[in-house]
């Protein structure tokens, strides 16, 4: 566990890629939102701004960054592939929680404001928002983590098959959704499909991607055992 914690604290070494950019992103996604709220006639209601997600999509960039740019430094100084895995995927885990609460936290403040006085949503989208405060937490949780894996699991495959065996691996994945997809059209259950979809809450879909994350997780450790610095 020390290890673990010594690789927590190497990834952290560049703050900026790690803190200071998706602060940067947060901050400057919301002021734009603002700025597009206060554009709009004072006569609409509900209008609701995508761009909280973007410090979210960040996560999938820095599952890349933290296997390919510290990777190669903890193995030359002898750290474990096991204690290299637990630290980067411990120390995120705990950075995607932060930023869970933090989501959850300004979806008070802009319901307390009417929508920061302009009737906008970012933060507290309403089919999220109707949830439990645990509910909103782990269902932001899970999105950015699943997309902090995404990226790891990416990297992990180049590391050990590099660029044949990502494309192999995308290319597969996208075939299994393309069987998929020819299943449920030739079944005729795009409707129960449909109906499945539709019913879904915020924490049953918070489980499906924390199942989705834990297979990548899963995938990434047993690739990352044979993988090359």
């Amino acid at each position: 566990m020390n290890r673990a914690v010594a690789v927590a604290r190497m990834q952290l070494t560049n703050k900026w890629i790690y803190l200071w950019i998706p602060l940067i992103i947060l901050a400057s996604s919301t002021l734009i939102s603002l700025a597009i709220f206060a554009m709009i006639p004072d006569d609409a209601s509900n209008v609701i701004s995508g761009s909280g997600q973007a410090v979210m999509w960040y996560f999938f960039a820095l599952g890349i960054q933290a296997m390919t740019l510290l990777f190669p430094f903890s193995q030359a100084l002898s750290v474990s592939r096991r204690a290299f895995y637990i630290g980067t995927i411990g120390l995120f885990s705990l950075v995607a929680l932060a930023l869970a609460v933090l989501y959850w936290v300004l979806g008070l403040v802009e319901q307390a404001t009417d929508g920061w006085g302009m009737k906008g949503a970012i933060f507290a989208i309403p089919w999220i928002a109707e949830g439990a405060w645990y509910t909103q937490i782990l269902f932001y949780f899970a999105v950015t983590i699943l997309l902090f894996l995404l990226g790891f699991w990416s990297s992990t495959i180049y590391k050990r098959w590099r660029t044949i065996g990502l494309t192999a691996a995308l290319v597969g994945a996208g075939a299994v959704l393309l069987g998929v997809i020819a299943l449920i059209t030739w079944r005729e259950a795009w409707a129960s499909v449909g109906a499945w979809i539709v019913q879904l809450t915020p924490l049953s879909l918070a489980g499906w991607l924390l199942a989705a994350g834990a297979l990548l997780a899963l995938t990434s450790y047993a690739t990352l055992r044979r993988a090359v610095p």
